[in-house]
């Protein structure tokens, strides 16, 4: 529909509504000096023409970022996206309904939940999926809500040092004022054993978190540590790597009883940090604890097949002291990119995308073993990341000589593990090529050294 400015005549309706003469009356509440009085410093007007080239000028300054080789991980990736992912996901239907939070929503939206839900469950291996959450962090905490809630016992969580440190931090602020106790297990940033976390396991346990991959990288034994899990009689939850899932085994197999994950990897760009896509599945005896919506299949009184909202444990739509959760955020629009995603890549697709990273991620750690500066830390199994440390302790140099050559060249770890300093999380996905991480290598390998900062270092 046309867009209609309002008359003089409408403002002056709506004033007399508001029991107004002029619009100023609206501001009496705000102190004078805190007002504008000198009117917005604004340039000049610009025609369509003038307009057009400052606009693309400026985003010119992000598209030359965007540019540069990625080798950042930690939890958002750069993976391509299939260009029908943006195709559907940028249709008005879905677009304009960004997150669809009542609960009339369309048939076709509730359709894309549903398809999004029975994709993740067979992702995962579990059970039952909910219509997302917000993000990977927060899945994480939900998850252990979900425990906590079920649980009879005492309210102690396990999780490993290894963990994400964000996650880990986001946990902690969930847990603050409940009845619950985190502990983080110190693994010597090496993989969680199952005889380790025997000795930190108890009758009070109420769950295990773990990653898998962990946030180093590192695979984890995950059948092992279940069993130890199950065998004192606590829940698993495990906070996976979706993509990994193309050739790893699933978590749902091996015996997590919950599973959470960050769904930017399918079909989300980096996009300056989000939004991004929070994964829920579960097995089926958590249902009644799961947060969110959950989307079912029905038919309607003609017979036709359709979709309905079937639980809704969210306290818009239920009593607040009722609901499972606060969160309210369904990410409607990346849950269907997502599935999107999942849709057009299928399962061999999946494999290919992870055995691509794999074997690039692999090659590039061969690459930066052989420069006499660096070290690939640890001997474990890994994906699609690795630590290198730098024998020169100098990282924020070396880092920032890189980006200056066109590479995001890692990630540093020294503000979460101090005891990785001198280390970088490199990830590697299949969009890198042969030439950028041979590129890469050597930018890094012929990186200028300070010699004062190596003798104070020493």
């Amino acid at each position: 529909m046309d867009y209609l400015f309002d008359t003089s005549g409408d403002r002056q309706t709506m004033l007399r509504a508001l029991g107004v003469e002029r619009v100023e009356d609206l501001f009496d509440g705000i102190p004078s000096n805190c007002r504008l009085s000198s009117g917005l410093k604004l340039p000049a007007p610009l025609g369509e023409l003038e307009l057009q080239q400052h606009l693309e000028s400026l985003a010119g300054k992000n598209y030359q970022a965007a540019q540069h080789a990625c080798f950042l991980g930690g939890g958002s990736y750069d993976h391509f996206v299939p260009s029908v992912v943006d195709s559907i996901a940028s249709r008005a239907e879905f677009y304009t309904s960004y997150t669809p939070y009542q609960p009339e929503a369309s048939q076709g939206n509730l359709q894309v939940m549903f398809e999004y839900q029975s994709l993740i469950c067979e992702l995962t291996g579990m059970d039952v999926s909910n219509a997302s959450l917000y993000d990977g962090a927060s899945a994480v905490a939900e998850g252990v809500l979900m425990c906590l809630h079920a649980a009879p016992r005492g309210g102690t969580v396990l999780v490993p040092h290894t963990m994400h440190p964000e996650y880990r931090e986001v946990l902690a602020t969930y847990l603050k004022h409940m009845q619950a106790t985190l502990r983080v297990i110190d693994t010597d940033m090496s993989l969680l054993t199952a005889a380790e976390l025997q000795r930190h396991i108890g009758a009070d346990t109420c769950c295990v978190v773990l990653q898998q991959p962990n946030f180093l990288g590192q695979i984890e034994s995950l059948q092992e540590l279940a069993d130890v899990t199950h065998q004192a009689g606590a829940s698993l939850v495990v906070s996976c790597d979706p993509l990994s899932l193309g050739i790893l085994k699933r978590p749902g197999d091996l015996g997590a009883d919950i599973v959470v994950a960050e769904g930017q990897c399918l079909g989300t760009p980096l996009s300056a940090g989000g939004p991004y896509l929070g994964i829920l599945a579960c097995r089926e005896s958590f249902l009644r604890r799961m947060p969110g919506r959950i989307v079912g299949e029905t038919v309607d009184r003609k017979g036709r097949r359709c979709w309905v909202l079937t639980l809704q444990t969210r306290e818009q739509h239920i009593r607040r002291e009722k609901a499972t959760s606060n969160i309210c955020t369904n990410q409607g629009l990346l849950a269907l990119r997502a599935a999107v995603y999942l849709s057009v890549v299928g399962g061999q697709g999946l494999r290919d995308v992870a055995d691509l990273a794999t074997r690039k991620a692999h090659y590039a750690a061969q690459q930066i073993a052989d420069c006499e500066r660096f070290e690939v830390v640890g001997n474990a199994p890994f994906f699609k990341e690795f630590v290198v440390r730098d024998s020169a302790g100098q990282v924020d140099a070396l880092l920032s000589h890189a980006a200056s050559r066109g590479f995001l060249a890692g990630l540093p770890l020294g503000r979460w593990y101090p005891q990785f300093r001198d280390c970088v999380l490199v990830a590697v996905t299949e969009k890198r090529t042969r030439h950028e991480i041979d590129a890469w290598a050597n930018c890094l390998a012929n990186a200028p050294v300070s010699r004062l900062e190596v003798t104070n270092n020493a």
